[in-house]
């Protein structure tokens, strides 16, 4: 059954919500951030369907949740946020997605736009050569089955030790880049024989590295404090677990399936497979997931310490600091304040955005005023954005907000719109150097794919679940 906008309650300017009553089995009500234009677009794929699904699930916490950026995906949709009882919930790997722990990470260089954009064509040819990308694509280092292990252990701690990172990396990475329920005996030997090449690279499809200028602040004050300035260099990374968590994804989803009849767990779709929090099955994918997620930590990590070596060639006095790292494909156990009262909950966030407030414990000490970073790519064409948390993200989204500007056509779409000539030439007369592993990643990721960035951010600032503190604009892209 798909869901019209007419079904829809408007509660204010940016929010709707989809009654208990829409579709059978609904435990709860679940809420849309979008405007009207944006809900005319969502309509025309099944997403709004999909939010209501979430909420069928046994031991859903609170309203099912979608961003502006919500399309259609497997199961939830993407730009989904669903918080689960771990006494009565479950846990659902389409509530995480394929590529777990898929996020984005920012760095500052110090170093101004002009004098960096004479040798922009250099810096991203060395970028492109020292950081693999594309599909099946290699990193340009190898390790054991022993190692790997360790990886997924360790998550940047293993990157530290290695001396591919710096102490206070760490520190402004989510969860310090390691989830401690991780267990690397619950990674299946075909996800790891996948993962162990592909450690330290880019992948294909929407991930990328980008080098961007830094065109608008909104915010001087909190913009400062993350070393962040108008016209100032910054690099953008975006890539997640590569095929070890796709893998990781695929063998659980097999597992949710049985454990469905074992458990007499009843979905409206067979791609919200899932199985109790506490279950075997349940904890055996926290488990493997969680691995997983400190695999595509590490993998950042990697690929930022070759980002660094590249510009340490060409800009000698060029520093590269980690401004955050933030997961946005991930499921984790999370205290929160629930009508009143403190509650454990695991959070499923698909497409969506870690969005704590200030004076959150998890956030680093020098961000604890100012509240969390959150980075929102949007397409490489036009624009990116820098955000901090909110307590409004807090009360409403389980601390959540917006991944980036969500797909707003299929690849296969894309592909039909366009051809590798046209958006290639568009991209150069738009002053941007793109350099990618193959044609079709230029035409399925044109910027016409994407939503507007600009309306996604919008919404989540208008309806205060995140406050915008600098626009970024590309420069140069490195693409799978």
């Amino acid at each position: 059954m798909k869901i019209s906008i007419n079904q829809l309650k408007q509660l204010d300017k940016f929010r709707w919500e989809i009654p208990k009553s829409t579709i059978p089995n609904m435990k709860t009500n679940a809420i849309v951030y979008a405007t009207y234009k944006m809900l005319q677009a969502i309509s025309g794929d099944l997403s709004l369907t999909q939010t209501a699904n979430v909420a069928t699930l046994d031991g859903i916490v609170g309203p099912s949740l979608a961003l502006p950026d919500i399309h259609q995906g497997y199961g939830f949709p993407i730009g989904g946020v669903a918080a689960f009882d771990l006494e009565k919930g479950i846990v659902s790997p389409g509530g995480v997605g394929f590529d777990i722990n898929c996020g984005v990470r920012l760095l500052t260089t110090g170093l101004e736009t002009e004098e960096v954009k004479p040798k922009l064509k250099e810096i991203i040819d060395k970028l492109f050569f020292a950081i693999p990308s594309g599909v099946g694509s290699k990193g340009q280092i190898r390790i054991s089955m022993e190692e790997l292990d360790e990886v997924l252990k360790k998550g940047v701690l293993w990157a530290l030790e290695k001396g591919y990172a710096k102490e206070e990396d760490l520190e402004h990475i989510e969860s310090k880049g390691c989830l401690k329920e991780a267990d690397a005996s619950k990674v299946s030997f075909h996800a790891k024989k996948r993962g162990m090449p592909q450690l330290g690279s880019l992948g294909s499809g929407n991930h990328f590295l980008e080098i961007q200028n830094v065109e608008q602040i909104f915010d001087k004050e909190i913009a400062n404090r993350l070393g962040i300035k108008e016209n100032q260099i910054v690099i953008m990374i975006h890539t997640g677990s590569r095929g070890l968590g796709h893998q990781v994804a695929t063998d659980y989803i097999s597992v949710m399936r049985a454990a469905m009849r074992k458990y007499n767990i009843r979905v409206p779709d067979i791609q919200l497979a899932c199985a109790p929090i506490n279950s075997k099955e349940g904890q055996d994918y926290i488990k493997a997931m969680s691995a997983a997620a400190n695999y595509a930590w590490c993998n950042r990590q990697l690929i930022t310490h070759w980002a660094r070596e590249v510009f340490k060639e060409i800009f000698p006095e060029a520093q590269l600091k980690l401004v955050y790292d933030v997961a946005h494909n991930i499921a984790k156990f999370e205290t929160h304040h629930f009508k009143g009262k403190e509650i454990k909950v695991l959070v499923h966030r698909k497409g969506a955005t870690r969005a704590f407030p200030p004076g959150h414990p998890e956030i680093p000490s020098d961000y604890k005023e100012i509240g969390q970073p959150v980075l929102i790519p949007g397409d490489m064409g036009r624009a990116s954005y820098i955000l901090v948390g909110t307590s409004k993200a807090m009360e409403e989204v389980w601390g959540s907000t917006c991944h980036g500007s969500g797909r707003a056509m299929s690849r296969a779409a894309a592909k039909r719109q366009t051809t590798f000539e046209k958006a290639s030439a568009w991209l150069k007369e738009h002053g941007i150097i793109v350099k990618c592993a193959s044609e079709t990643g230029i035409t399925e990721e044109m910027p016409e794919a994407y939503k507007n960035v600009d309306e996604v951010v919008e919404v989540v600032a208008g309806a205060q679940i995140a406050k915008k503190i600098a626009r970024m604009r590309p420069l140069g892209v490195v693409k799978g």
